[in-house]
This record gives structure tokens, sequence and C-alpha cells, in this order.
């Protein structure tokens, strides 16, 4: 069961997600289903292959709809 992460289009809320089966995926601060799939840093690597998150990497690369340097991965 793969985990995503998502930001809610209608709140902002920013949450990852275990997806079982068909599941529709839902914000579960307003229950909307307008969400946009985020990429996920844990597991990506340059090869494609598995590769461990060497943290957010430069600010504003993490993808935090509030802009650079409002993560929490810094």
């Amino acid at each position: 069961m793969p985990i995503f992460e998502y930001v809610c289009r209608e709140c902002n809320h920013r949450f990852e997600l275990l997806i079982q089966g068909s599941a529709e995926a839902a914000c579960p601060q307003c229950k909307a289903t307008k969400l946009e799939k985020q990429i996920s840093a844990f597991g990506v690597g340059a090869t494609g292959g598995w590769a461990p998150s060497g943290g957010g990497g430069a600010c504003g690369s993490c993808g935090d709809p509030r802009g650079p340097g409002s993560c929490s991965t810094n």
C-alpha cells in the first residue's frame, strides 16, 4: 500500500495518506477531494532506484505552498 503526499486545493492543508485499493483520497481537515499529489522526497534517488532521503535540499525545493523557508525540513 503506497503512502502519498497531498496538498488540498480547497484549504491548502498538506498531509500524507495511506491509500488502500481503489479508495478515493480526501483532505482530513475539510474533507474535500480536490487534491494535488506531491512528489515524495523519501525513496527518490538520482538513479531512479531507492535511496534514503538526504533532507529537503536547498531552501524552497521541498514544494511547500507557503514558499521558500516555510517548511520544517531545515
